[in-house]
């Protein structure tokens, strides 16, 4: 007999309106949440949704400049565009499906489309305020989860013609959330970057471009390259390339009206393709696509009327045509690179010269590993299959139609105490767990051939799944779970290493974290509090009152598997790792992993700390 799962009639089906749906799915609308760590998560994408309106303004010709303030959680966006029009204004921010970009004469290449983006913003904030000023008279109105509280009648203004946005993002969805203003400085610096005479100012700095994807590479590559960045230009597209002495693999900013596709999509694979065949006619050679690509590192943006792209967050496009004249994007693309490139090679000798020997040496170093790397795939292989190094999870990031995609995270402990504990509270279906053996090689200074020589290092980039290319990288998360003492802070430095030398981008486009675990239990009889500094423990001991039970963990495994279930599902801390994007990451390396260098010994010196002191401060 089947079995009853409950009435199923008339009042089993519910309709909800614009800002109950939102709020009760906002992952289809904004992506995951998150508390702010991350550079996708969701208060980020709010304050995109703004922003790209802002921008659509200046693309149709509207205002210069944008001006961008955070402050304690709240954030404004003023600009200077033509200003939503007045009788409209309530409806463009609380009504689905109503907008100015559903008219292509008026938004021409925009980036938001489907007119909901303000409406998310707005149904997901406490406080949310709109000001239209336009022709010498404006209009206010304040709502509070989508609810309007107030909507003023028109008025007289001597302010500019634009829109103010105001906004507090709802700390009961985005629970204890904080801004990392290196994300929004990163935002800002990449809608200067597509936007060459555009001026915005976020609190202090200010951040514009004149020769926009090329002023992105050089700010963004850190280390030698092998040529002068080529800058291209035509109606639609912009590109900018060149090769790095420092990097093994693939490096790719790619853009659509704008819009930062981190995922790629169809112009950046068509960009690769392009590429190649163009290189392989030039030089009258069938160079294997991988030694031409190897180290490239560049930048695309296109611009499309009405893209499609394969989410609401629009990080992967996905339109196969564009116009005019519905041509596809790989004959866009490639049409382009084809005439273009290949005419600045010829103009260029030099370069193409630098370029070919780039190819040669890539193709002579990868037969020298081809050997190697058969054998290193079959010990990985191996491993996986029977020394269980690996507990993979269900989802990947790969399974672009799966919402909780980007919810997967391998966490990378050393030894299997810890993995075993997070093993036996983790969701199985987007946490997977890689068990270290030993402290990783220090691999500052070493050749590729030592990742495919070393067991762990190989064993890594398989689970990884980003030997060939990080766009097959299997998690979003790579979080880094070391005891908190010394040993453990060691092996964070040698991972970290690792990932630097040989797959810097992996750590650039924000998906390395270290887990952030409790260092102090302070429990009484009634109740537990876990406290993540010095400063936490002694606020708990204060509000436990005397003689609590304290426990200073120094190690995961002394974490138990019930406990641990706190520190990794939603409540999870996630620490990002981010690089300063005016440093040298062989600099830094050098600095930390390097050989005892006068530097590291006066900075060790200057802030030494006797443990015994420590721990004696840390028991008061």
């Amino acid at each position: 007999m089947a079995k009853q799962v409950g009435n199923y009639n008339e009042d089993s089906i519910k309709s909800l309106d614009w800002k109950e749906h939102i709020r009760m799915r906002p992952g289809m609308y904004i992506g995951k949440l998150g508390d702010g760590s991350a550079f996708d998560d969701g208060i980020y994408v709010l304050i995109k949704e703004v922003m790209d309106n802002s921008i659509d303004e200046f693309m149709m010709g509207a205002g210069k400049k944008i001006e961008v303030t955070v402050k304690e959680g709240m954030v404004s966006i003023r600009d200077y565009g033509r200003g939503i029009p007045l009788g409209k204004l309530v409806d463009v921010v609380s009504k689905i499906n109503t907008g100015g970009k559903y008219d292509s004469d008026a938004f021409k290449k925009s980036i938001g489309l489907n007119g909901v983006g303000t409406k998310a913003v707005n149904a997901l904030s406490t406080h949310f305020k709109v000001i239209a000023y336009r022709d010498g008279q404006c209009k206010t109105a304040e709502f509070s989860k989508g609810e309007l509280l107030k909507e003023s009648k028109v008025q007289s203004t001597t302010e500019a013609n634009g829109t103010y946005v105001e906004f507090k993002p709802d700390d009961t969805i985005f629970k204890k959330y904080h801004f990392v203003h290196e994300y929004i400085d990163r935002m800002l610096w990449n809608y200067a970057f597509l936007n060459t005479g555009l001026t915005l100012y976020f609190n202090e700095a200010v951040y514009k471009s004149d020769n926009g994807l090329k002023d992105l590479l050089e700010k963004n590559i850190t280390g030698e390259i092998l040529y002068p960045i080529i800058h291209l230009k035509g109606d639609d597209i912009e590109l900018a390339m060149t090769h790095s002495n420092e990097h093994f693999s693939e490096e790719y900013y790619s853009y659509v009206n704008g819009q930062y596709t981190t995922q790629g999509g169809t112009h950046q694979a068509a960009f690769r393709e392009a590429v190649v065949k163009t290189v392989r006619e030039f030089y009258k050679k069938d160079f294997d696509p991988t030694d031409v690509r190897k180290s490239i590192v560049a930048a695309i943006s296109v611009k499309v009327q009405e893209p499609v792209f394969e989410s609401q967050t629009k990080t992967k496009l996905g339109s196969q045509e564009i116009a005019p004249g519905g041509q596809s994007m790989r004959s866009f693309v490639g049409d382009f690179i084809k005439q273009q490139l290949d005419n600045y090679l010829h103009k260029n000798p030099e370069i193409a010269k630098a370029i070919e020997a780039k190819i040669i040496a890539n193709e002579r170093e990868r037969k020298e590993l081809s050997g190697i790397q058969k054998l290193a795939r079959e010990r990985a292989k191996k491993s996986s299959l029977h020394n269980r190094k690996l507990r993979d999870c269900r989802v990947h990031l790969d399974d672009s139609k799966n919402p909780r995609a980007h919810e997967t995270t391998i966490f990378i402990c050393e030894g299997d105490s810890a993995s075993g504990s997070i093993t036996k509270t983790r969701d199985v279906n987007t946490q997977a767990v890689f068990s270290l053996k030993g402290k990783p090689l220090n691999c500052f200074g070493l050749g590729k051939k030592v990742v495919y020589e070393n067991e762990e290092f190989n064993l890594l980039q398989a689970a990884l799944n980003i030997e060939d290319s990080l766009e097959d990288l299997r998690y979003n998360n790579v979080v880094i779970a070391t005891d908190a003492d010394v040993d453990g802070m060691h092996i964070r430095l040698l991972l970290l290493t690792f990932f630097l030398q040989f797959f810097p981008d992996l750590v650039k486009n924000g998906h390395v974290y270290i887990l952030q675990t409790p260092l102090f239990r302070v429990r009484n009889k009634k109740e537990t509090i876990y406290c993540y500094s010095d400063e936490e423990r002694k606020a708990a001991i204060a509000k436990l009152g005397p003689k609590p039970e304290i426990t200073r963990f120094k190690g995961l495994g002394e974490i138990s598997p019930d406990e641990f279930k706190l520190f990794i599902g939603k409540d999870i801390r996630l620490e990002p790792v981010l690089i300063d994007q005016q440093a040298s990451i062989q600099q830094l390396l050098n600095y930390y992993m390097g050989k005892n260098t006068q530097e590291r010994q006066e900075f060790i010196i200057d802030n030494l700390v006797i443990e015994k002191d420590l721990e004696e401060e840390l028991v008061k």
